[in-house]
């Protein structure tokens, strides 16, 4: 059993991206076809976060020329670059299945207001990169 959840941890990224349920968000999903390697960008509502350690998925849904689209995308797989946080929203449930059924403006989400305090407390507590310094010997 420990060397499951072993090969599980050596899966895991190190750095999980922070959103959830409600918040608008930017997939930058590698695609591979044949030999070529690019990122498509998936943008859409994070309807569903599925915790299960090294599984666990979250649910973005779209729509697109009228159509709702789903993709549910493994958190941490390599195929994922990175997810973008495009703007916070302010839920009150997990799992929003309900938006599903509405329409228009009835499915949007109301946006969460982050004071100018909270922000300058995040970013002190961030640290910033280290820059790499290249040398040639």
């Amino acid at each position: 059993m420990n060397e499951i959840r072993e090969i599980e941890a050596a899966q895991m990224k190190t750095n999980p991206d922070n959103f959830k349920a409600g918040d608008t968000v930017k997939v930058h999903f590698k695609i591979i076809e044949g030999k070529t390697e690019r990122i498509q960008i998936f943008e859409g509502l994070v309807i569903a976060i599925k915790n299960s350690r090294a599984g666990k998925t979250f649910t973005v849904r779209k729509n697109s020329y009228g159509v709702g689209v789903e993709r549910v995308f493994p958190l941490h797989s390599p195929r994922i670059a990175k997810v973008e946080l495009v703007r916070p929203g302010k839920v009150r449930r997990a799992k929003l299945y309900y938006i599903r059924d509405k329409i228009g403006k009835k499915a949007k989400i109301r946006e969460l207001i982050v004071s100018k305090k909270n922000i300058a407390k995040k970013a002190k507590a961030t640290p910033a990169p280290a820059s790499e310094s290249t040398s040639s010997s």
